[in-house]
């Protein structure tokens, strides 16, 4: 592969990761809403699941009617979701140079790993979605690892 395709390829992972990043900060403003959508799909998911989505919908909708300044820290993993993607325009605009953000950005996807599997249990979230936490970060280290390789190959 030339250099001229690599940067492209390149680009086009950084601008995906980007975007999942972005996508998944966005669904943070409004998780109450999105919850009580989820509910009505419940003869398709187990109902382990569709029990947990009724309990997390229940605790934030009482909360949030209770309490609403306590979904202002769902605003700011939002906004920082946003603000991460957003350091990524470095090594869009320059991935030799801006490297050491792939790097770091594959360090915090290892990291999602213990932070899951620790505070998880401490929390009271179910294995399963702890596993469902942790795949954030498996799956968000593949495109970052293929790109690290490229910028490398450049």
């Amino acid at each position: 592969m030339n250099n001229s395709k690599r940067l492209t390829n390149i680009r086009a992972l950084i601008a995906f990761f980007m975007l999942m990043l972005a996508l998944s900060g966005i669904t943070a403003f409004a998780p109450e809403l999105e919850l009580k959508w989820l509910l009505q799909f419940e003869g398709s998911m187990p109902s382990a699941l569709y029990q947990w989505i009724q309990e997390v919908y229940n605790a934030i909708s009482e909360t949030n009617s209770k309490y609403p300044f306590l979904m202002y820290g769902y605003d700011w993993l939002a906004f920082a979701h946003l603000v991460i993607a957003l350091v990524f325009i470095g090594p869009y605009k320059d991935p030799q140079k801006n490297i050491w953000v792939i790097n770091w950005a594959i360090i915090a996807c290892i990291c999602v790993l213990p932070l899951a599997l620790i505070a998880g249990p401490i929390r009271g979230i179910p294995l399963y979605w702890q596993f469902i936490d942790c795949a954030f970060g498996v799956f968000g280290i593949i495109p970052l690892l293929i790109c690290r390789r490229w910028i490398k190959q450049l």
